[in-house]
């Protein structure tokens, strides 16, 4: 059987009393969220929900939120994760989009979501308000449920994931049973994930992020989640001394929260086996921090996206400094290849797209089969991100083919700028567009955010970047900023940066 949702049966046969799910005081074993996932299903079901359906999902981080994806999938149906930091025109647009019978949300989102909402709503964590029905009122009426599994085939819709938003209006990602099961076993080869792991979960579930790096190959694995409402870099570091989790996510912007506190380094972080990175392009000198700030922990630099649902390569433990800068190597039964514009591989260290092939790649775009066939050809997705592959094989991600800088001919990839910009030890992000330029074509311009009370000035910036860089990377321009726009995932919205207006 391939549905996702058998995990909750097996680990409540193997260790019915282990705390799975932990919020803050709250404690729930297997045997309850068992109890809890078929009360649910039965609820969903007496909603008129059935397999095939698609239910939005709007709330922040709860322990109802994983049970709202091992209920849905139990039936048979998929979840829709909504980014909570969308504007109610673009869930409205998301919902109209998916064709979602039902949303389960919280208190907070029912105002903005009543005119939108499909008619069928679900909260969670509230008493019941006109139109909604109460999430526990339902489980209460369907306590002592037993909901058979759903058989499924592998390419049966897990979840519907619509992407971040980049281009003119988000995609809606197909994620299937498949893809899910083949990417918790990727994770679980790669990480040695077993039933004595802990994931701290304190990126948005919404993201693969947050929920898969490496989450539910975790609970597949038997481990647990420790779940916070929201990312909150002191709490973070008070949770892991406390709670002792094995493993975490961080977007490289989570990353520096944590490094800007002045007692990182004196946590007891010591239960940390590895951390994974990705999100962005990490700055070599971050990882560096990062190193000295989680001493004895495995910092794995990692890529993925939405459509393979995440975490396609690692960099090793034993490669993370010799190999520095690296996302490392292709996870099990997942391929990478370096290909040119006409899809031709391309020689070992030479610069191509990122493309990748296997069983976790997902099976397209909902409702849009023109993207859906230029994103997948001929077996291989096409990323639109630039890398290169070493001698040995591991993958360097240099840039987003629409960002790269072709200045006088030559390419600037804008990490390698970047990098440098992170190496003066006032810059806390920093970000690279390319700019016109009369006589070149396009300039690097540098958007930075520096430490309170720095006095560097762009003059300063820019000199130091001449003595690390060649002539035709140095920035053209440095505009300084309070933060960085970025995308819920944590990546750096360099479209909103070259809108910004030019300041003398």
């Amino acid at each position: 059987m391939y549905n996702f949702a058998s995990i909750a049966d097996h680990n409540a046969s193997r260790y019915p009393d282990k705390v799975v799910l932990a919020q803050g005081d709250r404690r729930v074993t297997n045997r309850t969220f068992l109890d809890r996932v078929n009360a649910l299903a039965a609820g969903f079901r007496d909603l008129g929900i059935e397999s095939g359906d698609i239910v939005a999902v709007l709330l922040y981080n709860h322990i109802e939120f994983i049970e709202t994806v091992f209920a849905l999938n139990r039936i048979g149906a998929a979840f829709l994760p909504l980014n909570y930091r969308l504007s109610p025109s673009e869930w409205e647009y998301i919902l109209t989009h998916s064709e979602a019978a039902a949303i389960v949300s919280e208190r907070e989102f029912v105002a903005a979501v009543n005119g939108i909402a499909p008619r069928r709503r679900l909260l969670v964590g509230a008493a019941p308000l006109d139109g909604w029905v109460s999430y526990e009122d339902l489980l209460a009426r369907h306590s002592g449920a037993s909901v058979p599994v759903e058989p499924v085939a592998a390419d049966h819709l897990q979840r519907l994931m619509y992407t971040s938003g980049t281009t003119a209006r988000p995609k809606g990602v197909r994620i299937t049973h498949g893809n899910v099961l083949f990417k918790n076993l990727g994770h679980i080869v790669e990480f040695g994930l077993t039933s004595a792991d802990t994931t701290l979960v304190c990126g948005p579930l919404y993201h693969v992020g947050g929920l898969d790096l490496p989450g539910l190959g975790t609970l597949h694995a038997g481990g647990s989640l420790i779940v916070l409402r929201k990312f909150d870099a002191r709490e973070v570091l008070d949770t892991i001394e406390r709670e002792w989790p094995t493993n975490v996510w961080l977007a490289p912007s989570m990353m520096n929260a944590l490094l800007q506190l002045p007692d990182t380094a004196d946590r007891d972080t010591s239960s940390l086996r590895f951390i994974i990175g990705g999100g962005e392009k990490m700055p070599e000198p971050l990882i560096e921090r990062i190193l000295a700030a989680f001493p004895g922990t495995w910092f794995s630099d990692a890529y993925g996206l939405t459509e393979t649902v995440s975490g396609d390569t690692f960099n090793d433990a034993e490669h993370m400094l010799a190999k520095v800068g690296s996302v490392g190597r292709p996870v099990v039964h997942t391929q990478v290849r370096i290909v040119d514009d006409q899809g031709n591989e391309v020689p070992r260290g030479a610069l191509g797209e990122i493309t990748l092939s296997g069983p976790k790649v997902f099976a397209g775009y909902w409702r849009d089969p023109e993207a859906t066939a230029r994103a997948l050809r001929d077996g291989w997705f096409h990323t639109g991100d630039v890398g290169r592959v070493d001698e040995d094989g591991y993958l360097y991600v240099e840039d987003r083919k629409k960002d790269m800088i072709v200045s006088g001919g030559e390419n600037i990839a804008t990490p390698e700028v970047e990098r440098v910009l992170y190496e003066h030890p006032d810059v806390v992000e920093a970000a690279v567009v390319g700019i016109p330029h009369e006589r070149w074509g396009e300039v690097p311009k540098a958007y930075v955010v520096t430490k309170p009370g720095s006095s560097l000035d762009a003059a300063g910036l820019v000199e130091f970047c001449r003595e690390r860089l060649a002539k035709f990377k140095v920035p053209a321009e440095v505009h300084f900023l309070d933060e960085l726009p970025r995308t819920p995932s944590g990546k750096v919205l360099k479209r909103d940066l070259r809108t910004l207006p030019v300041i003398a």
